[in-house]
């Protein structure tokens, strides 16, 4: 395995990571509300909060802003990568139904059972009746389904289904993109991908605010977002395309040595979204357009200086075996699919006890890493111990 598919299955783990501690803080975050949201009222935004603690700290605002500003670009990144040599090794039909088989299927089955454990504790905190029957019937009121974390995955599905048909349909597209990014220089690429995103980004957020959600059936998108994300997933397309080890990817490239400048940028360009947004976020539908524009175009730079920042990071730090990253990467996905039930859970749980909003945090993180870590392994057949045993005698073979 080259130095930057190294890098890649390492920054896999650390996304993974992430994804556990920023759904670990949320009941925990200094903005919420003194009470929980209730569960039968609109706009149902126990959703994104199922249980809200009295315990709070600003810190993890700060954290879960940055990264709901710049992780899920990057998940939609890192998932286009390889969505080129899968078309060109089996084709669009083959591509399609193994891409059916690998999101469509878990996508169904988490929602499905996954979803209604996750969200019961939800339901208690403010239900009159807390009984099991009671939560199913308020359950099956609801006008959708609710599909939680997962609707990362309805949405990646779509954007594969589109790569198929533009790659029956549109041959050679991939290639045509490819050659946009082919040796281009990062800053070039930083002002392409902010340009195009914010195009895609602003006029539904001007249209819809950064805050609104969609629900339909067991599917749903941030209504401003759909397109800025399919941005980033055929920036994915175009990058991997040209191979993992060349261009951005490349562990001695210009990116990789020059990551100090781009972590400046990141945190330059998270000060540029959260001045502006501050000031619409208490009431959008009366503030300033132009506070609402600086917010939209912040944002996009906001995206694409983070991305950038993780993958430089990664390529210069990151392109070793590292054992147990690379049992997190193996197990990424499987841990994504399992976690939030444990997470939340472990929230109710801890709500009447005596520890600070730190203390519970790192306690949710922790349990829920070892849960879905362990269930993850179990289900995929390659438990941590195994992992390791298997890169030993990979490393001795070698």
């Amino acid at each position: 395995m080259s130095r930057s598919s190294l890098a890649l299955v390492n920054l896999r783990a650390v996304v993974i990571l992430i994804v556990l501690a920023f759904h670990s803080v949320l009941p925990y975050l200094a903005s919420l509300p003194a009470t929980a949201y209730p569960f039968d009222s609109t706009p149902y935004l126990w959703l994104a909060f199922p249980v809200i603690d009295s315990q709070r700290w600003f810190g993890f605002d700060l954290f879960c802003a940055w990264q709901d500003v710049g992780l899920m670009s990057l998940m939609f990144f890192l998932s286009g990568l390889f969505v080129s040599p899968g078309l060109a090794g089996r084709g669009s039909g083959k591509f399609l139904s193994d891409r059916a088989l690998r999101i469509g299927v878990p996508f169904a089955l988490a929602v499905a059972f996954l979803a209604p454990l996750a969200y019961y504790p939800a339901y208690r905190v403010t239900a009159a009746d807390p009984d099991l029957a009671a939560y199913w019937q308020h359950w099956l009121a609801l006008p959708f389904w609710p599909c939680g974390p997962q609707w990362f995955l309805g949405q990646l599905l779509a954007f594969n289904i589109l790569a198929a048909a533009a790659h029956r349909f549109m041959p050679g597209w991939e290639r045509r993109l490819a050659r946009l990014v082919e040796d281009v220089n990062p800053v070039r690429f930083l002002v392409g991908l902010t340009t195009i995103s914010a195009a895609a980004y602003i006029p539904l957020l001007l249209a819809y605010s950064p805050f609104a959600w969609v629900n339909v059936g067991a599917f749903a998108f941030q209504s401003s977002r759909p397109l800025h994300y399919l941005v980033y997933f055929a920036a994915g397309v175009a990058v991997g395309s040209c191979g993992l080890n060349r261009g951005l990817l490349d562990c001695d490239g210009v990116l990789a040595r020059r990551w100090p400048a781009w972590l400046a940028a990141a945190l330059a360009g998270f000060l540029l979204w959260a001045a502006p947004t501050s000031v619409v976020v208490a009431d959008w539908s009366n503030a300033p357009l132009i506070a609402k524009l600086a917010s939209g175009a912040g944002f996009a730079v906001a995206c694409a200086t983070s991305c950038l920042c993780s993958l430089a990071i990664c390529l210069r730090f990151a392109h070793r075996l590292v054992w147990a990253f690379d049992s997190l990467s193996a197990n990424a996905y499987r841990m994504y699919l399992v976690h939030y039930a444990p997470a939340v859970w472990l929230q109710y749980a801890l709500l009447d006890t005596g520890l600070s909003a730190i203390g519970k945090a790192a306690t949710v993180f922790g349990g829920t890493l070892i849960v879905s870590w362990s269930l993850a392994a179990a289900i995929g057949g390659a438990l941590p111990i195994s992992r390791l045993n298997q890169t030993i005698r990979g490393m001795r073979s070698a």
